[in-house]
């Protein structure tokens, strides 16, 4: 069954008592996912702040803290950027390491700002939390993409890392430096490898985030999306079960130096993901299917879905919003709010 939006749950058993009252700092915080995780932080009672570079190619939008004025600090300030890092990290009850380059085509363009931004700050960070604040908590969001083209379905953590892509390769890095500084120094860290988050509060100018990000828009203003192939199998994650899992990942500690799957609800083709879409929004004809455009081919993964037992056994957590639901909350959200994201 859905949840409620209005009253989203945690595996947490009490996550009130586990957030009330810490010092919790989100980097990305304005952003898609770390927007989201800020707004149930704040109403779990946590003190949180929120940095962000606001580069006009990620997500960063101060849209998305409306409501919280007065509730939560806000830095405008780059997870690269060491100096303002090691005065913001110190007295930090948790941390989550939520910036990221998340466009596969432009760590191809620009391999160097995605390997600074995915990789070097996320050691960078590490160094300074090991100096600054050694007694930390911190959260790590990975990728699917790590994994590159599936061997097998669906994707276990034993199954073999070989990324397709520059941002495949320099996320795998950066996780690994996560689970190194655990395993050395002790530095409680998490890793979770999300898979293609969607939810109120997206990028929906353009695909950087994720291809639904575009579908949503095309669908918002009445114009055909394209579906490229179609036959390729996804899960999605909607971001209230996302949150969910990183809340989950931070207060337990079973999870440290693991890097565990979070998947969705249910596994989809592209075709039926595309007709549910055109179904919940009402629109006719809203999609065209497309052969994959060839500059992208030699990085596609093709199918993909994750076997997510593993960070089940250890904190109980599951995604109960399946694709439909999470489509209509989506849409019911830009539906006010759409000018604001273009």
């Amino acid at each position: 069954m859905s949840q409620s939006s209005e009253t989203p749950k945690t595996c947490l058993a009490d996550p009130r008592r586990t957030f009330e009252g810490r010092r919790i700092l989100v980097i990305g915080g304005l952003g898609f996912i770390g927007s989201n995780l800020a707004h149930r932080l704040v109403g779990l009672g946590a003190h949180v702040t929120l940095v962000d570079s606001m580069n006009p190619l990620y997500g960063g939008n101060l849209q998305n803290i409306a409501g919280l004025e007065g509730r939560v600090t806000v830095n405008i300030s780059d997870v690269r950027d060491r100096h303002s890092l090691s005065y913001l990290v110190r007295d930090m009850d948790h941390i989550f390491s939520l910036a990221g380059q998340t466009s596969h085509m432009d760590s191809m363009a620009d391999p160097f700002t995605d390997l600074e931004i995915n990789a070097t700050a996320q050691l960078s960070l590490l160094e300074i939390c090991r100096t600054y604040a050694p007694e930390t908590r911190l959260v790590f969001a990975s990728t699917r993409q790590i994994y590159g083209r599936p061997q097998y379905l669906p994707v276990d953590e034993k199954h073999p890392i070989h990324p397709v892509d520059v941002n495949g390769i320099n996320k795998m890095a950066g996780e690994f430096y996560y689970r190194l500084y655990d395993d050395v120094y002790g530095l409680t860290s998490k890793v979770l490898r999300l898979t293609n988050t969607y939810g109120p509060r997206m990028r929906i100018k353009d695909a950087r985030q994720t291809f639904l990000g575009i579908w949503f828009r095309r669908v918002l203003e009445g114009e055909t999306f394209e579906v490229w192939g179609g036959q390729q199998k996804r899960d999605y994650t909607y971001v209230d079960d996302a949150v969910d899992a990183l809340l989950a990942a931070a207060a337990d500690d079973s999870c440290r130096g693991e890097a565990l799957n979070i998947g969705g609800h249910e596994v989809l083709s592209l075709l039926d993901s595309a007709r549910i879409l055109e179904e919940v929004a009402g629109a006719k004809n809203a999609f065209v299917v497309r052969s994959y455009p060839e500059d992208r081919k030699k990085i596609d993964i093709g199918d993909y879905y994750s076997d997510y037992s593993s960070f089940t056994a250890h904190t109980g957590w599951r995604p109960s919003v399946d694709f439909a639901e999470g489509v209509r909350r989506t849409l019911a959200y830009y539906a006010e709010k759409f000018p604001l994201y273009l």
